[in-house]
């Protein structure tokens, strides 16, 4: 497939630094715990671009960054990635950051989002005539909820018809897009993210959150929950999948991000809603095994883990 001919996915968010600290023995809050620290270019939007473009999409960001020495390693970053960068950079501002603590196993303990260029400078973005020109150009839009929610809907506004995709990326953000629920053809989020939307516990039935997440006039939504059952609903088709076991988990960040590229891709390239959500799954459990939010793997190791994906069940 040319470049010519590929889909093309235009995105605007997250695009910064990732840092991680996983503790090396079991964790124990309040105290000094041996561990490894790692950084990498990341964020939401960025994370699941990468996945895309090694699916066969055409991909391009609009973010905002520093002019500083981490600017400049997300910026070599994009380039690298064969995405192509629409984004600002404020010379006399920091490239905004996330930092992460991770237990033994991989999963998060705590994170602090240092993003407040987001809020400030994206919006302004948003304004720009070669931003409205990039997105007429796209075939489909994808956002995460590092934007403020004003932003949000100005991105909705212009995606007109075009398929909408957006990411959670916390409980505390998820709520920045409710105003624009009723205009995304599907929300990637977690189990927290979806109660914070809710109410319901984590151990509510599929059913019960199934319905709930319609009431808010959702149209199609992936909903992880680590190594339980996934939902997945778009339309009237409304799925369970029971994700398999990861021997290994390596770290569990940028696993959501993968989950939303993978389903994206393959949607963007014809594949029915069911069929897109197991690429995503695949894409996702390709990443948990490494310690990279953004995993480069080929084609056969990405069949071999889409062969582990269960079919989906219906959901009754």
């Amino acid at each position: 497939m040319t470049q010519a001919h590929k889909p093309l996915l235009f995105a605007v968010g997250g695009a910064h630094l990732d840092r991680r600290g996983q503790s090396s023995v079991p964790f124990v809050p309040g105290a000094s715990n041996p561990g490894i620290m790692r950084e990498e270019p990341g964020g939401g939007v960025f994370n699941a671009l990468r996945l895309v473009v090694q699916r066969g999409v055409a991909a391009e960001i609009l973010s905002v960054r520093g002019g500083d020495r981490i600017g400049d390693l997300i910026g070599d970053a994009i380039h690298k990635a064969g995405i192509k960068d629409g984004s600002a950079v404020y010379m006399d501002r920091a490239t905004p950051s996330y930092t992460a603590i991770l237990d033994e196993h991989g999963d998060v303990v705590a994170g602090i989002a240092d993003m407040e260029l987001y809020d400030v400078a994206l919006p302004r973005q948003l304004l720009r005539r070669k931003v409205r020109d990039a997105i007429a150009a796209a075939d489909a839009v994808f956002c995460d909820a590092n934007l403020p929610s004003e932003a949000l809907q100005r991105v909705a506004g212009l995606a007109g018809m075009r398929p909408l995709f957006a990411l959670a990326i916390s409980p505390a953000k998820v709520e920045r897009l409710r105003p624009i629920f009723s205009n995304l053809t599907c929300l990637f989020m977690n189990r927290r993210e979806a109660r914070a939307l809710t109410g319901l516990g984590p151990d509510a039935p599929l059913h019960d959150l199934h319905l709930a997440l319609r009431a808010l006039e959702l149209r199609g939504v992936v909903v992880s929950n680590g190594g339980h059952v996934t939902l997945a609903f778009s339309g009237d088709e409304a799925l369970a999948i029971q994700p398999p076991a990861v021997d290994g988990i390596a770290d569990v960040t940028g696993a959501g991000d993968a989950l939303a590229g993978g389903t994206i891709a393959a949607l963007m390239r014809g594949n029915t809603f069911q069929a897109a959500v197991r690429e995503g799954m695949a894409a996702s459990m390709l990443t948990l095994q490494t310690h990279s939010a953004s995993p480069r793997f080929s084609p056969s190791e990405f069949d071999h883990a889409l062969e582990c994906i269960p079919a989906a069940v219906p959901l009754s």
